[in-house]
């Protein structure tokens, strides 16, 4: 099969690999539908981490279970389904408590299950997936879904269920005012999980007037382009004098992250959910003085897909709007240069 390969910064490749098969009891192999581009691949792309040897690549992918183990009861062959990017077991106390991004047995795509057994990536043509029922969601489907739903089932695979986490973390509610930092495809989810949940006024900070466009369109009730100072000066301004209830960092950069801290009020809320790059530190005399709460981290998507593909099934949302362009799998290099360059907000891979 052909699947994305990376081996060094800039140095992205398709190639040939062995189509994968069940190894273990607990396996199924998914023909992968549709993938994508994450803003967390761009980090190795970018030698912000290092890649030590070439490597499969991606974590977000839907598609359709082809083969099943013998101990896979609950999943058939000809299900369509949506992998959450990670692995988890569902049985442990961490996925128990719902935070499945800290099971005993995690995993990633591309890396190793615990029984050391190499795991496909999921920008690929299939893929290999360890305990299977507890980690993929399948989704009520009697046929392939058309373009726009499987745009919107593919990004409960990270994106979407991160921007709700980046939401529950920063405790968005009805009547609050919201600030997202981060106009990616993370942070135009997260504007939209603001609005699901009742926020009455989202701020979303974007400098580009295509995502201005999405955030709008996802409900974002003003926008602000100016950044650090000049930016929470512009914030305080639209609300009256006052900073934000709820701000949501979406980037993972000490800038963005500085950028969320001074944007809210004293007794108010950040989430987190930007990858850190390094130099992210709070401070924490900041938040002692503010009475700030700070939560967040890694969204445990497995948990939130459920509620999210409800919606979504319903046209509540459409989160899939992400999806500014979309090219075939051979054409991977290019789909990470253009997002590299910030010439495409989200970049499907089709197979």
């Amino acid at each position: 099969m052909r699947a994305t390969i990376i081996h060094g910064p800039g140095d992205i490749r398709v190639e040939d690999r062995d189509y994968p098969s069940v190894q273990l009891p607990t396996d199924v192999v998914v023909k992968v539908t549709a993938s994508c581009v994450c803003g967390s691949d761009l980090w190795p792309y970018r030698g912000s981490r290092p890649t030590r040897r070439p490597s499969a690549i991606g974590h977000e992918f839907i598609g359709v279970v082809e083969s099943t183990g013998a101990d896979v009861t609950q999943l058939n062959a000809g299900d369509f389904v949506i992998a959450p990017f990670v692995v988890s077991c569902g049985e442990c106390q961490q996925c128990r408590n719902g935070v499945t991004v800290a099971c005993a047995r995690l995993a990633g795509w591309g890396g190793r299950d615990d029984s050391g057994i190499n795991i496909d990536g999921g920008q690929g043509e299939a893929v290999r997936v360890p305990l299977a029922e507890s980690t993929l969601v399948k989704v009520p489907l009697t046929g392939e879904p058309d373009d726009a739903l499987r745009k919107n089932l593919l990004t409960l695979s990270d994106v979407m269920a991160t921007g709700h986490h980046a939401a529950l973390s920063a405790q968005v509610s009805a009547g609050r005012t919201v600030v997202v930092v981060g106009d990616g495809a993370v942070g135009l989810c997260a504007v939209l999980a603001a609005r699901r949940l009742g926020a009455e006024r989202i701020i979303a900070m974007s400098r580009h007037a295509d995502r201005q466009a999405i955030a709008r369109e996802f409900g974002a009730t003003d926008i602000v382009e100016e950044r650090g100072d000049d930016g929470v000066a512009k914030v305080r301004e639209l609300l009256g004098g006052v900073l934000a209830d709820s701000v949501l960092e979406c980037v993972g950069t000490k800038e963005a992250m500085d950028q969320a801290l001074h944007a809210v009020r004293p007794g108010g809320a950040l989430g987190f959910v930007g990858a850190p790059t390094g130099g992210a530190e709070i401070s924490l005399g900041h938040l002692f003085s503010k009475n700030i709460t700070v939560a967040g981290g890694m969204a445990p998507a497995r948990t939130y897909i459920p509620e999210l593909l409800d919606d979504v099934l319903a046209g509540r949302i459409n989160p899939g709007r992400v999806f500014d362009v979309e090219m075939p799998l051979e054409e991977a290099a290019e789909a990470y240069k253009a997002m590299d360059e910030r010439r495409a907000i989200k970049v499907l891979l089709r197979p």
